[in-house]
C-alpha cells in the first residue's frame, strides 16, 4: 500500500503540493486526473524517490522512495509522457531493464510488442512516438511490478493500439497490483477504473472510489436537463448532466463531466 500523509512540495519557492494525504490500495487501478502544472507528474517523481520533500512523509509497502534501495526499486515502475528511449535496440534495453525485475516475463513482453505490431529489433530512435510508447508500455506491464505509474500513456497511440492498451491493462491486472494513470485523455481509460483522484493547485478536489461516485451521483443524457441537475453541458444528443442518485441504480460515469463539476465547485 502507499501512504501519503501531510505531503507538501515546491520548486524553489513555487508550492505545488501542499499538505496532500491519501492512499493507493493493492488490486485497484487509479485516475490521477487535474490540469496541467497541478502536480501529477511530481507526485510521480516523489513516489519513485527522483524528487525528495522535507516536508510529508510517503511510504510504499512501509518503505520511504528516498532512499531508492534495490529491493524497493525492483517493485515500481515509472513511466513518463515523453519517453525518447536510448539508440539501442528495444530488445537490448528490455533485456538490461528486466535484470533488475524478478518478476519479469519475457514470453508476456514478446507477446505484447506483437498485439502492438512492434518488432523488438528495431530501436528506438528509429521509432514514433507511438511506437515508443508502445514498446515501453509493453516492457512496463512485463516486468510485472507491485506499482506501475503511467503518465499519460495514451497520448500518442492511435485508436486501435488505445483499444489493446486497455486489453494488456486490464489483462495485467491482479490483486497484489497497483496502477496509478495520470491522463488528460480520460475518454481512453474511464472503463479501467476502480477509484478516481482529482487534483487541483495545493489541493485533492475529489479521492473516491468509482462504486462510491456512482452511489453518490447519477449520469444522463437528455434532451431537457432534469430540474434538479446539480451541473449540466450541452453534447451530442441533448443535454449531459450530474445529479444526486436518489434511485440506488448505477449508471456509468462520464468522467470529463465529473471533472468539470468538481472543478466548477472550487
Amino acid at each position: 500500500m502507499i501512504a501519503i500523509k501531510e505531503l507538501s512540495f515546491a520548486y524553489s519557492s513555487a508550492l505545488v503540493l501542499d499538505n496532500i494525504s491519501t492512499t493507493f490500495e493493492s488490486g485497484k487501478i487509479y485516475g490521477l486526473l487535474g490540469a496541467n502544472g497541478v502536480g501529477k507528474s511530481t507526485l510521480f517523481k516523489l513516489l519513485c524517490g527522483l524528487l525528495t520533500t522535507k516536508k510529508g512523509t510517503i511510504e510504499i509497502d512501509g518503505v520511504s522512495p528516498k532512499g531508492r534501495n534495490p529491493g524497493f526499486l525492483s517493485k515500481i515502475f515509472y513511466v513518463p509522457e515523453d519517453f525518447e528511449g536510448p539508440d539501442m535496440r528495444i530488445s537490448s534495453y528490455a533485456s538490461g531493464v528486466s535484470q533488475f525485475y524478478p518478476n519479469y516475463d519475457a514470453e508476456l513482453f514478446s507477446r505484447m510488442l506483437a498485439g502492438f505490431e512492434i518488432d523488438a529489433e528495431r530501436k528506438f530512435t528509429t521509432l514514433s512516438l507511438g511506437q515508443r510508447k508502445r514498446a515501453v508500455l509493453s516492457l512496463a506491464l512485463a516486468l510485472k511490478t507491485e506499482y506501475l505509474f503511467l503518465d499519460e500513456p495514451t497520448n500518442g497511440l492511435d485508436i486501435p493500439s488505445k483499444a489493446e492498451f486497455r486489453k494488456l491493462v486490464a489483462a495485467a491486472m491482479d490483486e497484489n497490483r497497483t496502477i496509478i494513470i495520470s491522463t488528460h485523455q480520460v475518454r481512453d481509460v474511464e472503463n479501467l477504473l476502480d477509484h478516481i483522484m482529482i487534483l487541483d493547485k495545493r489541493a485533492v478536489l475529489l479521492d473516491s472510489s468509482v462504486s462510491d461516485i456512482q452511489k453518490e451521483y447519477s449520469f444522463d443524457i437528455s434532451i431537457n436537463a432534469p430540474e434538479d441537475a446539480l451541473y449540466v453541458e450541452p453534447g451530442l444528443g441533448g443535454c449531459c448532466s450530474i445529479s444526486r442518485n436518489t434511485t440506488g441504480e448505477e449508471s456509468r460515469i462520464n468522467i470529463e463531466l465529473l471533472f468539470n463539476y468538481i472543478n466548477s465547485k472550487k
